[in-house]
């Protein structure tokens, strides 16, 4: 095809979202112009790509140019622009455009009146994708990785920092003439999003920092409230189970008991996370400090640490050794494919080193810079032993260095005078009088509520909303509610929140209330009038149903996809926007009872149905339909079906 016809069928292809970035050669390539940038369709429906040259080094020292990779999205009514939203991605180390659908769904109902744009820091992405190659691929992390990529990069490590990424971000919307802008950060996009405030003022309307913490001081730097945000996750999530508040004590000290096991006794473990993927390791006091800060899986590791680390104390050790496997998936960044262009290690090392305040002086050469973290470290070690209770220092020192934190720098190579390290805004530049944002959910380890809190008080109009039961960003799609994205919309439109009662009103997680190897060992889902089962049969219901909660806190993280039973079987997960189809096969939760059949729960609200068939010893086999409601605060569970030829009529709590 050639002309007129040929720019037709690309253009209905994009539509369609299968067309390519490269337009037909023998075709004039349509654009659109936008302030003094040319834009051009791209294979995201409704989305024009460009990009832009900036200067690696403003300075000069380093005469590269660096392309800036953006997408902008016009807004779909008559009349001008109302404005323009910005999103911006967390990490440090993806990029911004791959997390589009989450974003413009955030933005969905303000799109008719206002733009969105949307762009790839230096370093991630299209905007040049830092690839080190050990980082990217080596099975863990090590200071010496760390520091042969800076060694790799040069001169060049300092400038893929966050102050002049930001610079790259005011640079692009000046361009486009789309001051001031709306400007959305989700975890370190928070921190992103906090100095282009103080670096840009005049270019911002609004900030929602979602999942927020503060840009610090040298205080921050043994990030003070991570341990105690952990404590508060676990605690406050017992505290809202009836079953896990019915034990003495809170939910830390129910997992101490296997803290000192681990401590004692470490042992060589070996699990299958969700997917079926085999992992050996050690499993020891740090492999659960791994677990529990880590938050990976978000959603399991709440629901079943304090059950798990109960079931190791009594022996059974399957369901804790299951989580560290799930944590040691679940806490890399990286890709299957350990693309830079999807993660880059590299940069989020870059970032880290160049940016977030250390326990040492990242001015030292690396010998000398060895010799204060050691210092630092001893020092700490006599001053504030309980930093990150229940876990030693030297326990928490040994989890993943991106996620300890305090020795993943002390190798980095030294920055130079003209960009040293921690420089990110001007001295002593004021926080703008911008409206801010900061939504913080109360079970969010990673930016702890008093982290949340300390940004809010930085600016002078900011503001902090609560919400309770959820985790680590809010206002985005795969949050537990849709409470955060309606504030943070309400917020951009009229500059308040507004009504903020929907925070309290996010049901709690449901907490897996005990392990069992058998059917014997569970309590009995409660007999409702009809009801002919044995005790026996209704302990089996309980086991059912907690076998189909078992598959359904793991479907986030599977999205579409296979996983496997705790202890036998698989299931497979279908995923829409509306929620999950569940497929069980054979799925084992205790040993002695398979379960197979479907389930489908919506994603937040609403009706849910399981269709389950039980197989055991004896007269545990029979067929059983389960229904509760979907975002209920201590749903409860209608089970109706037969077990060994005997009627089955029950009320438990919903999986």
């Amino acid at each position: 095809m050639s002309g007129p016809k040929s720019r037709v069928a690309w253009l209905a292809a994009c539509l369609a979202g299968i067309c390519k970035l490269a337009y037909p050669a023998d075709a004039e390539v349509p654009s659109l112009r936008v302030g003094t940038m040319l834009l051009h369709p791209c294979a995201t429906p409704g989305a024009w790509c460009g990009s832009f040259t900036r200067a690696l080094d403003p300075a000069g020292t380093i005469p590269d140019q660096l392309p800036i990779y953006f997408e902008f999205y016009p807004h779909s009514g008559s009349g001008p622009s109302q404005g323009t939203l910005v999103a911006t991605e967390g990490g440090p180390g993806f990029p911004a455009t791959e997390t589009r659908g989450e974003y413009l769904a955030l933005y969905a109902p303000l799109r008719a009146s206002r733009d969105v744009l949307i762009m790839d820091n230096r370093g991630t992405g299209q905007s040049g994708a830092i690839d080190c190659p050990g980082l990217q691929t080596a099975p863990m992390l090590t200071e010496e990785l760390v520091a042969v990529c800076g060694r790799l990069l040069g001169a060049r490590a300092p400038l893929y920092s966050t102050a002049l990424a930001s610079d790259d971000l005011a640079s692009l919307i000046e361009r486009l003439g789309a001051a001031p802008v709306d400007l959305y950060g989700d975890s370190y996009g928070t921190f992103f999003a906090q100095v282009f405030a103080l670096r840009h003022p005049s270019l911002l309307r609004t900030l929602v920092l979602d999942g927020a913490y503060p840009l610090g001081d040298s205080s921050y730097a043994w990030y003070p409230a991570y341990a105690p945000g952990m404590r508060d996750k676990f605690n406050f999530a017992c505290a809202r189970s009836a079953a896990c508040s019915a034990l003495p004590g809170d939910s830390i000290s129910h997992i101490e008991p296997a803290l000192r096991q681990l401590r004692l006794h470490p042992v060589q473990g070996a699990a299958r996370d969700v997917t079926g993927r085999l992992h050996h390791f050690r499993a020891d006091a740090t492999a659960l400090a791994i677990v529990m800060f880590g938050s990976a899986p978000a959603r399991a590791t709440v629901r079943e640490v304090d059950a798990a680390a109960r079931a190791y104390v009594g022996g059974d050790h399957q369901p804790l050794f299951r989580l560290m496997a799930e944590t040691l998936l679940g806490v890399d960044s990286r890709d299957a494919t350990q693309s830079p262009q999807n993660f880059s290690a590299g940069l989020a090392a870059a970032v880290m080193c160049q940016d977030a305040p250390q326990i040492y002086d990242m001015q030292l050469p690396p010998a000398q810079r060895v010799a204060d973290r050691d210092r630092a470290i001893a020092q700490r070690k006599v001053t504030a032993p309980e930093s990150y209770a229940p876990f030693t220092i030297d326990e928490y020192r040994r989890m993943p260095i991106d996620y300890s934190f305090l020795d993943e720098c002390v190798q980095w190579p030294t920055s130079p005078p003209a960009h040293p390290a921690g420089s990110i805004a001007p001295a002593n530049a004021p926080y703008p009088n911008a409206p801010t944002l900061v939504v913080s959910g109360d079970l969010d380890n990673m930016t702890p509520v008093a982290d949340g809190a300390a940004a809010a008080r930085n600016f002078p109009h900011g503001r902090q909303v609560l919400l309770q039961n959820s985790l680590h960003v809010n206002a985005l799609p795969h949050a537990r509610a849709d409470c955060g994205a309606v504030l943070v919309r309400r917020f951009i439109e009229t500059l308040d929140p507004g009504d903020t009662t929907c925070t309290q009103a996010i049901p709690e997680l449901r907490l897996a209330p005990r392990f069992a190897r058998t059917v014997r060992e569970l309590p009995a889902a409660e007999a409702q009038a009809g009801n002919g089962a044995r005790v026996l049969q209704l302990r089996a219901v309980t086991a059912a149903v907690l076998a189909v909660g078992d598959a359904l806190v793991r479907a986030p993280e599977i999205g579409s996809g296979d996983g496997v039973g705790l202890r036998g079987g698989s299931f497979s997960v279908g995923e829409s926007a509306d929620g999950y189809h569940l497929t069980l096969r054979q799925t084992r939760w205790t040993d002695d009872m398979s379960v197979s059949g479907t389930a489908d729960v919506p994603r937040r609200d609403g009706a849910a149905h399981a269709q389950l068939q039980l197989k055991g010893a004896g007269d545990l086999n029979g067929t059983l339909t389960v229904d509760w409601h979907e975002g209920s605060s201590r749903a409860q569970a209608s089970v109706r079906g037969t077990l060994g030829g005997r009627a089955v009529t029950a009320l438990l709590d919903a999986p």
